[in-house]
């Protein structure tokens, strides 16, 4: 309709461009419409509480043993991007904006909130708002040391910032967002030492800073203080939920060992194709949803269908390695907020969006960004023999590599055809759009499930800048 929206004039040797009334319309319109937000960093909404994150992390997982402090402290000394606790406390403070009155699910008791269900009475002395440690065993005994240990000084004791009801983030899901930063934590450290990385967060790594065994100790002990800190929130869904989520965590992990759903593909980082030993069928073990398809069965299968199996593995692990955690703690959330069912599964689904399509694109940067601006090794997937979707849509158009990805990629030469199997059929485009896909699903369920305010917008932002991020 309109041919162009600006002209220009030369004036000796420059050029003046001049915008068309039109276009200065439809850009002062876009700043009308466009939330403050933009224009700022989201995470002043929940500034208090991401400035006071790593601080109270410390005091949850402070020990008596100076080394090891060092260690579970080192990831957190570090601006790394917190994007699992600030999605949590966006996410809270936007369930705050529907009506108390349409926020009457969760199973309350007297020690949470107040014994009104319907929270009309809410006050800054209401229960509701206080610190969720008390009535636990103290420090000392969960920390094993005595206080006047002449050895230590102890652990400080925890203190929480002033709870401002105007931000509405109650103290319970203040403290999910700590939980969940501890659990990544914990999570980075161990898949460091697993995937043999040299390189985190632009400094040598937890393995390589102190030693592989100080890494994967640092690790458990982030889980079992994060094990603390889940107990204490209680309420029985949350803790199953969280408690949970670790596990899918190691679930993840394990099924990363295999690229395909064939059981006699070598694992994923075994020295000499190591075969591990037949199930002794003592013990009856119910197995999982997911089955393990055979060679016989893949064989046949279309070259579609096994693509098909592939991308349903692929998307399974990665649910259970990324994608969980965050979906669960945006659960977690949403039900310590006191929302109705729907709410609930919107923001279920929220998570589970948003967490596939950050793994997405966190694959595709690995073909497509350098190792300085990734801040981590590049390229290390395929080193490591892991077929990440790029790869997977450039098998689905070159059947050669099938056989490469089955090997994890262990031959010479592997490495260098599969790379450029993934330029030449654009495999990191296709993750792209993949990655969109459930971006777009992500925005839907935050439509869905909260009214419009600030934090929606927030979330709304963060959720497509997934897409667009560097590193």
């Amino acid at each position: 309709m309109f041919a162009s929206t600006t002209r220009c004039v030369t004036l000796k040797c420059r050029t003046v461009r001049y915008k068309s009334s039109f276009a200065v319309a439809l850009e002062t319109a876009s700043k009308l419409v466009s939330p403050r937000l933009l224009w700022n960093n989201p995470i002043s909404l929940v500034s208090n509480e991401m400035n006071t994150l790593a601080k109270n992390i410390m005091a949850l997982i402070g020990s008596g043993h100076p080394t090891l402090n060092r260690v579970t402290s080192y990831y957190f000394e570090t601006e790394g991007k917190k994007v699992r606790p600030l999605l949590v406390l966006l996410l809270s403070r936007a369930l705050s904006e529907i009506p108390l009155k349409e926020r009457d699910n969760i199973p309350i008791d007297t020690t949470d909130v107040p014994e009104d269900p319907m929270y009309s009475k809410l006050s800054s002395n209401s229960s509701l708002f206080d610190v969720p440690v008390k009535s636990i065993s103290p420090l000392h005994i969960l920390h094993g040391i005595k206080p006047l240990n002449p050895l230590t000084k102890g652990p400080e004791p925890i203190t929480q910032p002033e709870f401002d009801q105007e931000r509405g983030i109650l103290p319970k899901q203040r403290r999910l967002a700590e939980i969940v930063e501890m659990i990544h934590t914990a999570s980075l450290l161990h898949d460091d030492v697993i995937d043999y990385s040299d390189t985190r967060r632009g400094r040598p790594s937890g393995n390589v800073a102190f030693s592989n065994k100080m890494a994967v100790l640092a690790g458990d002990f982030l889980l079992g203080r994060a094990t603390v800190a889940i107990s204490r929130l209680k309420n029985p869904e949350v803790v199953e939920l969280m408690s949970n989520s670790i596990a899918n965590l190691v679930e993840g992990e394990f099924m990363q060992l295999k690229n395909m759903a064939v059981e006699d593909q070598p694992l994923v980082g075994s020295k000499n194709d190591k075969i591990l030993p037949p199930p002794s069928k003592k013990l009856e073990l119910k197995e999982h949803d997911y089955r393990v398809a055979t060679p016989e069965a893949t064989g046949s299968f279309s070259h579609e269908e096994v693509i098909n199996i592939a991308f349903e593995y692929y998307l399974h692990k990665t649910y259970l390695k990324t994608a969980a955690l965050i979906s669960k703690s945006s659960r977690a959330a949403a039900i310590l907020s006191g929302a109705r069912d729907p709410v609930i599964e919107e923001c279920y689904s929220f998570g589970r969006n948003i967490g596939i399509c950050f793994q997405l694109v966190d694959d595709l940067l690995d073909f497509s960004v350098s190792a300085k601006d990734l801040g981590k090794p590049a390229g290390a997937d395929l080193k490591l023999g892991i077929a990440t979707a790029p790869v997977l849509f450039a098998w689905k158009e070159d059947p050669s590599l099938g056989p490469l990805i089955k090997r994890n990629f262990s031959e010479p030469g592997d490495v260098e055809k599969t790379v450029k199997s993934v330029q030449d059929h654009d495999g990191v485009g296709k993750t792209m759009e993949f990655a969109k896909e459930y971006r777009n699903k992500a925005l839907q369920n935050l439509k869905n499930a909260l009214p419009e305010s600030d934090c929606r917008s927030a979330l709304e932002f963060l959720t497509n800048s997934i897409v667009t991020r560097k590193k």
